[in-house]
């Protein structure tokens, strides 16, 4: 798996309204990429929906946020859908973007990995861990803590 300090790897994804995401178009801005393992899940309900609710505060703080799981482009779409995203989720059903990662786990889906990339493209954090609430809650401080520096 990347750790801090680590060069993000570079991606172009399917994202669920069949567009393509390049991950090298958002150098220049703070992302949160997180990784979860299964769309329409009750885990990864809870964390995408705790994403969407804290998008406005971390859209404020020039956060990007990008979802990825190794989901089909449809169940990506029902999904965005059903919790009402603000914010892209990426289809990696070829499992490339996850290997990239070093997220992918032994049952061929992701694990719930969230790394958060600087500007230039390095990974200052990772958070790993099955329970949603500690991404988003990090996410959160982060947000909280560079919005308190820009003032």
């Amino acid at each position: 798996m990347l750790e801090a300090g680590a060069t993000a790897p570079t991606f172009v994804g399917r994202t669920a309204d069949g567009g393509s995401l390049d991950l090298a178009s958002y150098r220049g801005r703070s992302v949160v990429l997180y990784f979860y393992p299964k769309a329409n899940t009750a885990g990864c309900t809870a964390e995408a929906r705790g994403f969407a609710e804290a998008y406005p505060e971390l859209s404020a703080a020039g956060y990007a946020v990008i979802g990825v799981s190794v989901d089909t482009v449809e169940a990506q779409k029902s999904f965005t859908e059903k919790c009402g995203l603000p914010f892209p989720l990426v289809a990696d059903h070829d499992k490339a973007i996850a290997k990239q990662y070093g997220v992918l786990g032994l049952l061929g889906i992701a694990k719930r990995v969230t790394f958060f990339v600087d500007p230039a493209g390095k990974v200052t954090e990772v958070v790993q861990g099955m329970l949603p609430a500690p991404h988003v809650r990090r996410a959160l401080e982060r947000a909280r803590a560079a919005a308190a520096r820009s003032t």
